[in-house]
């Protein structure tokens, strides 16, 4: 169970029936987050920073706006072992909008393009979504937070400035469907560090001729951090504000 990995390690106080505990976030700490939609992941940063008083806090993996689910978030000197979280496997359930481009790949852009989406089977699919299991090369959406030339690229996409990005090597381990409900396609992605999802529904929209985007994405799992041991925000801070914890 991978809520918190501070120290001293805390769990749930009351549960251990202790009525007094300092958490030393200047130390260290690393939250397993479950980030809500419609918040950036610096947005749950800044709220973490002015809940525990530490100054120095970070997120170890960005997660989009629209995104929801595993957001692992370093305080202190723990903000030392962002990197190392950042390299480990991540595992996504996304849903996929086919017959739809936009200029985010997400449903939160400006529709590019509509087309019709031709009849598939689930078999089908599964053959076709090959092209996205294993090593491949992946291009990264123009609305990412990936800097270029010291500037986030969803700065220069705010402006109109579209740049030519080089693909970049990724790992899918795993890629399973989950349902085909024509035109929506929901799977499960065990991945690699730097991987997107939204990439991923962008090409196998361009592959099919069809189009594509992401309507639906939470982030299961990073290593061995999951959803179902997350705190949300609310749980965090009434932990905070009711169990009697000492900041350290």
């Amino acid at each position: 169970m991978h809520r918190t990995g501070w120290y001293p390690f805390i769990w749930n106080l009351q549960r251990l029936g202790v009525k007094q505990k300092t958490a030393d976030f200047t130390h260290g700490v690393i939250l397993n987050i479950d980030k809500p939609g419609g918040m950036t992941s610096f947005q749950i940063v800044k709220r973490i920073r002015h809940w525990t008083g530490c100054k120095k806090v970070g997120h170890a993996g960005t997660l989009d706006p629209l995104a929801t689910g595993v957001l692992l978030v370093c305080t202190g000197k723990a903000t030392k072992q962002i990197s190392d979280l950042m390299a480990l496997d991540k595992i996504y359930h996304a849903t996929i909008r086919l017959g739809i481009s936009t200029d985010t790949d997400d449903s939160e852009g400006a529709v590019l393009a509509t087309r019709p989406v031709p009849e598939l089977k689930s078999s089908d699919l599964d053959k076709i979504l090959d092209a996205f299991r294993g090593n491949f090369d992946q291009v990264p959406p123009q609305y990412s937070a990936i800097k270029f030339q010291g500037r986030r690229l969803y700065l220069y996409a705010r402006e109109g400035v579209h740049i030519d990005l080089k693909p970049r090597p990724v790992t899918v381990h795993r890629l399973d469907i989950v349902s085909w409900e024509p035109p929506v396609l929901r799977i499960s992605v065990r991945c690699g560090k730097g991987t997107y999802i939204r990439s991923m529904a962008r090409d196998l929209g361009n592959l099919l001729k069809t189009g594509g985007h992401i309507t639906g994405l939470r982030r299961m799992a990073v290593g061995t951090y999951h959803v179902d041991d997350a705190w949300t925000l609310d749980d965090f801070k009434n932990m905070i504000d009711h169990e009697n914890i000492q900041i350290g």
